[in-house]
């Protein structure tokens, strides 16, 4: 069973993604801010990560996101974030962000699902 690892300020968020993953078999583990989603990835070393952009800082997503990768975390990254929408921002994936795949908010369980399943695949 796949674990998925949910950083994101919003509880109904979290909540939400929650429970389509438990629905189609993930495990999960869940931080509302930098510093817990931290703790949490390198505690359970998870499948997956679903990373808001903005929580205490409107960057913090970037920056645990640049942080993993620095310490060698190797594993999918996948940002959830409505920032392209509320500020005009379009972000790609890439050497600067270093993610595997940018969602915009709120994605449909059907997106998450098929983003989730093409990249966990891809790990294998």
């Amino acid at each position: 069973m796949p674990r998925i690892a949910i950083i994101d300020d919003d509880p109904d968020i979290i909540e939400s993604i929650e429970t389509v993953l438990h629905a189609n078999g993930y495990e999960t583990v869940s931080a509302k801010n930098f510093s817990d989603g931290y703790k949490i990835v390198k505690a359970t070393v998870p499948d997956a990560v679903l990373l808001d952009v903005m929580m205490e800082e409107p960057d913090d997503g970037f920056f645990l996101a640049e942080k993993l990768r620095r310490e060698n975390f190797t594993k999918p990254i996948i940002l959830l974030t409505s920032v392209s929408k509320t500020l005009g921002f379009n972000y790609e994936p890439g050497e600067l962000l270093p993610v595997n795949k940018i969602l915009e908010k709120p994605v449909s369980p059907t997106k998450l699902l098929a983003t989730l399943s093409e990249i966990l695949e891809g790990e294998k």
